[in-house]
């Protein structure tokens, strides 16, 4: 019997709606409406390319140096990011993980809780993927701390968001996002967050893209009603097809990354709009940190719905 690399491969649908969420990672592979490309998917025996789909925890984006100090204890993370010396996106992307219910609609996954090298706490982690013929796709985050001392925790997921346009550059673009993090060339934060007036990360009102290029965290959410915060990605300048992201309460960043290091076969072909609970190096800074004690749950929410 052949196993793809991502393993066993749960497939969901309700009305237009399709979705592939693996067993390796409990990863997004495919998220489609009336057979239509939603976000950047890749094949069942491939690896996910560029971090596409993947669920990021206990932290999201880097930690400088795979390190920090916890609890009066300097921890030291393998460095996952070799060309940059980082730990990046978490511990659970290349795990198996189990699945605990799977329906027509919908299914669960749980990441066992267990310590790693650098990590020593044990968190249970749940991921819950749910199609909705109106809304779309709606994922839920829950950390549970098993532990006997508590832990340094943050999440995010890496959807890359498409419209199906050859490029990026002709796409509008909103986030409604009111400040942007300055880092350095090793993608770890070198200031404070500071306001996107007037600078090229500015797209709290609509508009396109062109030749700017990001790979940046954004804070400062503004949120409807429910407490969403909706970025939207259009194609044809505004006037095609729609796809939106929405995050949650505590979901206070998005990282937008127009994918420019990547090869020609997915530069600039679509947007990742990543929601993440703390910025990049949150470890080290403890910035938006979340700090789970033994027996402490905590769930985050977010989804995609196009049009």
């Amino acid at each position: 019997m052949i196993v793809p690399l991502t393993g066993v491969q749960y497939e969901i649908e309700a009305g237009p709606y399709r979705a592939t969420v693996t067993e390796l990672g409990a990863g997004l592979r495919e998220l489609t409406r009336r057979g239509q490309p939603v976000v950047a998917g890749y094949e069942a025996d491939e690896l996910p390319p560029a971090g596409a789909g993947q669920l990021l925890a206990p932290w999201p984006n880097r930690i400088d140096g795979g390190r920090y100090v916890f609890g009066g204890a300097e921890q030291h993370l393998a460095l996952t990011e070799p060309a940059r010396g980082n730990a990046i996106h978490g511990l659970t992307r290349w795990m198996a993980w189990t699945v605990i219910r799977h329906e027509a609609s919908a299914v669960l996954l749980r990441s066992a809780p267990h310590g790693q090298q650098g990590y020593p706490f044990c968190l249970e982690i749940e991921a819950e993927y749910r199609l909705d013929a109106g809304d779309g796709l709606h994922v839920a985050i829950t950390a549970r701390n098993r532990g006997s001392r508590a832990a340094p925790y943050g999440t995010g997921s890496h959807p890359y968001l498409t419209v199906r346009t050859p490029s990026v550059d002709d796409c509008e673009l909103t986030v409604p996002a009111q400040s942007w993090l300055p880092m350095d060339d090793r993608g770890i934060p070198s200031g404070p967050a500071a306001t996107v007036e007037g600078t090229p990360y500015d797209f709290r009102e609509p508009r396109a893209i062109g030749t700017t290029q990001l790979d940046h965290a954004l804070t400062g959410l503004s949120r409807d009603g429910d407490g969403r915060a909706w970025a939207h990605l259009v194609a044809d300048g505004g006037a095609g097809t729609r796809v939106s992201l929405w995050a949650g309460q505590g979901y206070h960043w998005l990282q937008v990354f127009t994918g420019d290091p990547l090869g020609p076969d997915r530069r600039r072909k679509a947007v990742a709009i990543e929601p993440m609970t703390c910025p990049p190096n949150a470890f080290a800074s403890t910035v938006d940190l979340l700090v789970l004690e033994p027996g402490q749950a905590v769930t985050h929410a977010w989804g995609i719905r196009s049009a």
